[in-house]
């Protein structure tokens, strides 16, 4: 049987050695492997993003590959470690501890076992508790990719409600107003990345080309309103200017034409970062950046 791809994901950074020994432990159990980096550079212990970029990327990769995603505040304590099977017979092996957020809400999740460390688990690695995703991770990743093991043979069976799912409010859309939290940041760009569909922003009875009102608050604290463009892509705007854009999934950017957006104006993402959307009604605006 071919083996299925074996992809990393980590927030270990490219400084020092902890990659490359995931890339070995793997090579270890089948040099034929082949493994691909998702990325190696989700901000410490930061488990929202290291949960979007899974949700960015998946749908893209064949199926039956085996994704490793390592972002593990909780490492060494009692989180399960568990691997999940998504509708589209993709694997996630990862700790429980709302990484798999983005996938289960936007593509579906069938099936979860808990990882038996006792069998899935590096030989000689048993007093370590702090290098799961080498010593369990990379190791039962591995071996499923290479088939040494199956799907079942990786532990008991869970219920799907037992994931654990990060706090993800609904945008929403009413009398013209779009609202939404800004997810995250296309990071070399510096684009907002919006959890609102494009599904979602029609239904605002906006079409390319109009001029929009968009509010920016954080923690209620307004940091930034103006008008911008909803345009197809950053040609429908001049050099410098913002437009509001549809991105590579499907949901509404934030952007300025050939220029970082959230370093001009100091923008982050989560929760408390919220985005307000709707017709302007006149050409008065002002930037706000207290």
């Amino acid at each position: 049987m071919t083996s299925r791809h074996l992809v990393l994901q980590t927030d270990f950074g490219l400084c020092d050695g902890a990659v490359s020994a995931m890339y070995g432990v793997a090579l270890s159990v089948d040099p034929n492997l082949k493994i691909f980096d998702l990325t190696h550079e989700i901000p410490q212990y930061n488990i929202w993003e290291g949960s979007y970029r899974l949700y960015q990327t998946i749908s893209y990769w064949p199926k039956e590959t085996v994704f490793v995603s390592v972002v593990d505040p909780g490492v060494g304590t009692e989180r399960l470690s568990v691997v999940a099977k998504t509708v589209d017979n993709q694997y996630i092996i990862t700790p429980n501890n709302g990484t798999l957020t983005h996938v289960l809400q936007n593509i579906g999740i069938i099936e979860l076992r808990e990882i038996d460390e006792t069998i899935n688990r590096l030989p000689n690695s048993g007093e370590s508790y702090t290098f799961h995703g080498r010593d369990i991770y990379a190791y039962t990743g591995a071996r499923l990719a290479a088939n040494v093991i199956s799907f079942e043979e990786v532990g008991r069976k869970l219920n799907v409600k037992e994931i654990v799912e990060l706090a993800n409010p609904e945008p929403t859309v009413e009398n013209g107003l779009v609202s939404g939290n800004i997810d995250i940041l296309d990071v070399r760009f510096g684009n907002l990345w919006t959890n609102i569909s494009r599904d979602l922003f029609i239904q605002s009875n906006v079409e390319y080309g109009d001029l929009l009102e968009v509010t920016i608050e954080n923690n209620e604290r307004q940091v930034y309103k103006n008008a911008m463009t909803y345009g197809r892509s950053f040609a429908d705007s001049r050099l410098g200017e913002p437009l509001i854009y549809v991105n590579s999934v499907d949901k509404l950017g934030v952007a300025i034409n050939q220029g970082s957006f959230a370093k001009a104006y100091h923008i982050g993402t989560g929760m408390n970062w919220k985005i307000t959307i709707r017709k302007a009604i006149n050409t008065a605006y002002n930037d706000v950046n207290d």
